[in-house]
Formats: C-alpha cells, structure tokens, sequence
C-alpha cells in the first residue's frame, strides 16, 4: 500500500489536484504516442527489419570476427592483449560515434570537407525519425562500420604498441580521420559529389584502414626478432573461425549498404559471395604453385581479401565483374603480404595493408571498369565510360593523402608526448601478461 494511501484525509489530493494530474498525464500519454503515429506513417518494416538483421552482422565482424581472426595470428603470449583491442575499441568508438562521430560525418550544412556539430550527442533524435527505416537504425548502422575502421588497425601494430596510446590515437583517429573521409563519400561532401563510386566502404574503411596500419607500423617499428625470430600465428584456427565471422557479417556490410531489402541488395549479395570465392581460389593456387602448399591462413587471407576488393563495387557490378574482381584482388594482396613488405622492410603485423589496402584500391579502381549502369546507375570503363577510373582514382589519392599525413601527426605526437611502444623486457613477456595480467594457460 503507498504512502499516500496510509496518508489522513486532508493530506489527499485534492479533486482539481487530481483532474490537473490527469490533464497532465493525458498529454503526456499523447506525446509519447506521437513517435508511433510517424513511425506507421512513414517507416517500412521490411526494409527495418533488414537493417537490424545486417547491422547485427556488421557488428559481429568486429566482435567476434576481427577479434579472432587476428587474435589467431599473433603469438599465444599477445592472444588476450589483441582480442582486448577489437572488445574495448568496439565500446570506446561507440561513445565517440555518439558524442561526435556521426554528427561531423553525417550533419549537413558543414561544407564539403567535414559535417557540423548539429547532431553531438544526438540530441533531438526521434524514436520514429527518418523516412523507411528510422534514423537511430542507420546511425546504428554506421556506428558498426566506424568500429571496425578503427579495428582494423591494431592488427599492424600488434604485440608492441601500449594499450593506453592505442586507445587515445583511435579516439582521435576515429574524430579527425575517420568521420571526415566517411561524409567526403557518403555525408554530402566532395568526393560523393564528383561521384566516386563506393558502395559500402571501399575508401571510407578498407582504404583508410589500410593506410592508417602502414603509416602506423611504420612509425611505431617493427616487433622484437622480426625477420630473424619466429613470428608465426600460435593458432590459425582461431584465424579461420574469425575469417568465417567476416565472410558471414559481410552479407550485412554490402548488402546492407542498400539500406533496403530490395533487388540492389540482393545483387550485391550475390557479388560478394561470387568475388569471395574468386579471391580465395587465386590466392590459393598462386601459393600452392609458388610455395608448393596451399596454406589454410592463405585461403583465409585470400577470402579477406576478396570481401575487400568487391566492397566499393558490390552496387555496382555483375556476377562476371565479381568474379574478376576478386581473382585479380587475391592475387594482388597475395604479392602485397609475401613481396611488397619484405621489399621495404616495414613489419605490418597481421598484413592489414596488404589485405585491406592494396585490396580496397585494387577494388575501388576495377570498380570503375567494371561497373554497370542497368545495376548501379553509373557505367563504367567497359561500357565506355573510361573517366570514371580517374574519378576512383582521384578518390582513392584523396584519401591515401589525406589519411597517411593524419595518421602520421597523430602518431608522433602522440610518441612525443605518452609513448607509443611498450618497453623490451615487456614485448618479450607478451602484452597479455604486461599489460592485462592475464594469460592464456
């Protein structure tokens, strides 16, 4: 029984207390319900339904599918340290994408170089806002792929860099590289308007990704023993299951950057799975007729590398343009991983910018060949079209330039001012020990 119930008679509510309560929660009851009304005015389901179902999947391409693919691929000392990495980025990116992220890559009105601060916090955001799927869904949407932009990167510094600077060089990252690059392509500003063709994240995430994880090896050195000790994965397993995650999560990546369940999604389903296919077969057998072996963590690679490539291209090509895409994208990566790094000598751990580097720009450019205009709107070089290359082209130096020289600035100061490598005795113990106190037994 409440208190007011136990309370005397004169210390009830008054009857025009009580009709003052009941106006009050009458017009709140109608404000609440106000978002439903719009919501069934203007809002799709199918269409919802199927946002909700790939941004799931998107974000399990981060959690667990990055987490353990290059968790994998590390030594059995560093395992907790990496899988940390892709856990806490997905926490911390997600509040950065609250506060700030989304607003200064998706706020119009900003230019055409980055977006306001209209949208920080997302404040006046409404339940049943948006036209076909409600805008808290595609902010939610993008707030997956700016976690595993900045995932993506700690796989080429891998078993050295200090958790602590790792954390402050990806909120800065995600602020000044991340959300920039994103509404240059898709937030209204200059490369979308000049129409540099990405569907799903072929320069905003593979690209940027790729060349943040060189500029960031680079600066940082490589690991203790690299090129003389053995550096090999402790648990390619791990590295396959992971790989499997991505191949999966990808379907929502590209098929649900057409923020609908319609024929584009459909279509660009089938030329992820096609190009996938085609790049795991071309690594492969390059390997198994260079090396004499095909090697699982080859197979896996090449299946990464595959989902890279189609990417910027997944709206815009058919099945055959797929399926060269992603033959020429393994092969391709397969020199990055096993040539390129060992000819400049730089050790990018887990090979992110062979993968999602030389694999986004390989995509972006063989986009601009191979697109359709009956599918995507635009043609490409094959069907006459041959400017549009160097539109990808201008995109794809756009955001090299800008991302390395960023990357570049965050890292030094950052080395400067909190260091950003771990000390020896560290390295050599294994970061889950180092700097978790923890250990795999």
């Amino acid at each position: 029984m409440s208190k007011l119930m136990k309370a005397a008679p004169g210390a009830a509510l008054s009857k025009s207390g009580a009709r003052a309560l009941a106006v009050f929660f009458g017009l709140g009851a109608l404000f609440l319900a106000a978002p439903a009304w719009a919501q069934e005015a203007t809002l799709d389901s199918g269409d919802t339904a199927w946002l909700l179902t790939a941004t799931a999947l998107v974000l399990m391409m981060t959690i667990p599918g990055v987490a353990l693919f290059y968790g994998g691929m590390v030594r059995k000392k560093n395992l907790l340290a990496t899988l940390m990495q892709s856990f806490v980025i997905t926490a911390v990116i997600s509040v950065v994408w609250m506060v700030i992220g989304y607003s200064l890559a998706f706020s119009s009105g900003g230019g055409s170089f980055v977006g306001n601060l209209d949208m920080m916090f997302l404040k006046d955001l409404d339940v049943a806002g948006g036209e076909g799927i409600p805008d808290s869904l595609f902010i939610m949407f993008q707030m997956t792929f700016a976690i595993i932009t900045s995932a993506l990167i700690t796989g080429a510094v891998a078993e050295r860099m200090k958790f602590s600077s790792l954390l402050v060089f990806t909120v800065l990252w995600s602020i000044i590289v991340y959300a920039p690059i994103t509404y240059w392509v898709w937030g209204g500003g200059f490369l979308g308007d000049l129409g540099v063709l990405d569907f799903a994240g072929g320069t905003v995430v593979h690209i940027n990704s790729g060349v943040a994880a060189l500029v960031a090896a680079i600066i940082l050195g490589g690991r203790l023993g690299y090129g003389k000790e053995n550096l090999m994965p402790h648990n390619v397993g791990y590295t396959v299951i992971g790989a499997s995650l991505l191949w999966v999560g990808w379907f929502g990546f590209n098929a649900g950057s057409s923020v609908a369940a319609d024929g584009a999604a459909g279509m660009a389903m089938l030329v992820t799975q096609i190009s996938t296919a085609g790049a795991v077969l071309s690594w492969m057998f390059v390997e198994w007729f260079s090396q004499k072996k095909p090697s699982v963590l080859g197979a896996a690679s090449g299946a990464i590398a595959g989902l890279v490539a189609i990417t910027p291209a997944s709206g815009y090509v058919d099945p055959a343009g797929a399926l060269a895409i992603g033959v020429i994208a393994g092969i391709v990566c397969y020199w990055g991983a096993t040539s390129l790094k060992h000819m400049f000598g730089y050790d990018d751990s887990l090979d992110v910018f062979a993968v999602h580097g030389l694999g986004g720009i390989t995509g972006a450019i063989l986009t601009g060949v191979f697109a359709v205009e009956a599918i995507g709107g635009t043609p490409g070089g094959l069907e006459g079209n041959w400017g549009q290359v160097l539109t990808q082209i201008y995109g794809i130096g756009s955001t090299i330039i800008y991302c390395a020289v960023a990357t570049a600035v965050l890292m030094l100061v950052i080395k400067a001012t909190m260091g950003i490598r771990v000390e020896d005795d560290e390295e050599r113990q294994g970061l889950d020990i180092a700097l978790h106190g923890e250990s795999v037994i």
